[in-house]
């Protein structure tokens, strides 16, 4: 059974992902964090732009999981995978200190109708629950029939 995300992007990098230009998502974090290591291929993910509305849905292709980081694996995660990831030079430099990690394929990626969501804290990768899921999974309809309103991916 297909886990839920909602995952939190910067508006430039949430319009790559919909325009194909950004094919893998990556987080890293100094202390391990709500999506490290619970990310599986074929969980569904609610593309939300930062202080914005819900604007995409994909599906999580592969993935790939780090702990014991180091800035010289930091290094070769970005000269193996950045063509995929689209970062520039700030964001890796801002990573090098991390431990965790895990990169997310992105597959069957679609823009939506925006949805407005009540989130108000600063998680930037929520693995949804029955208790928290912000009416996404609902309103997709995923838990039923695995298609609704936005188009059961």
């Amino acid at each position: 059974m297909a886990n839920y995300h909602l995952v939190i992007l910067e508006k430039r990098y949430l319009e790559a992902i919909v325009a194909g230009r950004k094919r893998i998502e990556a987080r890293f974090s100094r202390a391990k964090r709500s999506g490290c290591g619970r990310v599986a291929a074929g969980d569904r993910l609610f593309l939300k732009e930062i202080s914005g509305p819900v604007r995409a849905v994909a599906t999580a292709g592969a993935v790939k999981n780090f702990e014991g980081l180091t800035p010289e694996k930091i290094t070769e995660l970005k000269e193996r995978y950045n063509e995929g990831i689209g970062a520039g030079e700030r964001y890796w430099r801002s990573k090098s200190g991390c431990k965790f990690g895990f990169l997310v394929w992105l597959e069957e990626v679609k823009a939506i109708e925006p949805v407005r969501v009540a989130k108000k804290d600063w998680r930037a990768w929520v693995v949804l629950t029955e208790q928290e899921d912000f009416g996404l999974i609902k309103a997709a309809g995923w838990k039923k029939s695995n298609r609704g309103l936005l188009g059961g991916l």
